[in-house]
């Protein structure tokens, strides 16, 4: 997920996503990983990831029972978060880790007709990457709707959530290389060459916080 947060209600969301929504997505079922980024350029851009058990996590009852739920201090926040981009993804190619200090995220498209080549392509690159100096991990991700009704919470942002329909997620440990894993091999003449549409949007981010279900079994708002 991309969004902006204002800064005047910023420090109040990230009091919130740390202590009250993460121990509420790490308590359901499947949910294996939780992480925040903040933009790399100081901007109010956000990242949020969550690594599931499978795909099917994300239209399960405890699940849906959280997003029809929503808290006092959720429902005083999701407002807050503009410009929302919620992508609900499968993993189609995945090398190296997924956590490190820095990450780049690319939201791309295949073009028509063309994503097997794309997808044979960033496979190759991912195993070069993910081994390189100041790199972790580069992964493939697809958007696939869950087949559910729109949630409360989704209604308190006012708007459908928009979605990137790929996603090339890159972690490292050295801001400089990811840079410039973005600006040679994953810039976008480089992308639209493999197969990529027109239009890819690109962000650098910083870690804030991880979280597994262990850190934050015992909780206490």
């Amino acid at each position: 997920m991309w969004w902006d947060m204002a800064a005047p209600a910023r420090e109040d969301f990230e009091h919130w996503h740390a202590h009250e929504h993460f121990p509420e997505r790490l308590g359901i079922p499947g949910f294996r990983r939780a992480s925040r980024w903040r933009s790399a350029d100081g901007g109010a851009g956000v990242f949020v990831l969550y690594e599931l058990e499978d795909h099917g996590v994300l239209s399960s009852a405890a699940y849906l029972a959280r997003l029809n739920a929503p808290t006092a201090w959720s429902t005083r926040l999701m407002p807050e978060h503009r410009e929302m981009v919620r992508s609900q993804c499968r993993v189609l190619e995945s090398r190296g880790g997924s956590m490190a200090g820095h990450a780049l995220a690319v939201r791309l498209s295949p073009a028509p007709g063309h994503e097997d080549r794309l997808r044979s392509a960033l496979r190759g690159l991912a195993a070069e990457a993910c081994v390189q100096p100041g790199l972790a991990g580069l992964h493939l991700l697809r958007h696939e709707t869950p087949d559910i009704a729109q949630t409360a919470e989704q209604k308190l942002r006012g708007l459908n959530d928009r979605y990137a329909d790929w996603v090339l997620l890159a972690c490292g440990y050295d801001a400089v290389a990811l840079a410039a894993l973005s600006d040679g091999p994953l810039a976008d003449a480089r992308l639209t060459a493999l197969g990529a549409a027109p239009g890819t949007q690109r962000n650098l981010y910083q870690l804030a916080y991880s979280a597994l279900p262990g850190d934050v079994a015992d909780a206490v708002l």
